[in-house]
């Protein structure tokens, strides 16, 4: 992976932790245990601190950036979808934030909370734990079910068990240029989409 000392500080990845290779990683970043970082985030600890807790994980074109003395934090199997930016904010443990959200400085997610999908969090917003936060400017909508709850959590198991398989077959290939005869399909788990209509 791409990955940078900037005055004297180097990024620090757990040998349990799953850094794509094309990730970036510079300066003040820590990546603790279990944590799955995909493939093009950008993690910039150019300036402030960059923090994934145990068990986290960070998607796909994801960034994390903060100013001078901010620690920007996703606690302990906080999840991060696709696109999402974080900005100097601090993510609760067991929340997730949805596809392109982005979430601004001094923001203060609880735990077990869920900010939906391109919502966009003001600087300086705070909430109580259990919360749906949406909108733009995002707004709690209302308190998140043990059902919404429990369909999070298996969706970071996911993300944490993607982390084992990569550190254990991920490697770089060609490419085939015909589709073989009965070709498999990855591994199913049952996970799916919440219903429509849901958070």
């Amino acid at each position: 992976m791409p990955c940078y000392s900037l005055d004297g500080l180097r990024p620090v990845v757990d040998p349990t932790a799953y850094v794509h290779p094309t990730a970036v990683l510079i300066g003040d970043v820590i990546i603790g245990p279990g944590c799955y970082v995909g493939p093009l985030a950008s993690l910039r600890g150019d300036f402030g601190r960059i923090v994934l807790e145990e068990g986290a994980n960070l998607q796909d074109t994801c960034v994390m950036h903060g100013f001078p003395d901010s620690d920007t934090v996703v606690e302990r199997n906080g999840h991060v979808g696709h696109g999402a930016v974080l900005h100097g904010c601090r993510i609760g443990a067991d929340s997730l934030v949805g596809m392109n959200a982005v979430v601004m400085d001094n923001a203060r997610i609880a735990e077990r909370c869920i900010v939906a999908a391109t919502a966009f969090v003001k600087a300086g917003f705070e909430c109580a734990p259990q919360s749906l936060i949406m909108g733009a400017p995002a707004v709690v909508k209302r308190s998140l079910g043990d059902g919404e709850l429990a369909w999070k959590a298996r969706g970071t198991e996911e993300y944490q068990a993607l982390a084992r398989r990569c550190l254990a077959s991920l490697v770089p290939c060609e490419p085939l240029t015909a589709v073989e005869a009965e070709r498999p399909r990855p591994g199913d788990s049952g996970f799916r989409p919440k219903p429509e209509g849901s958070a």
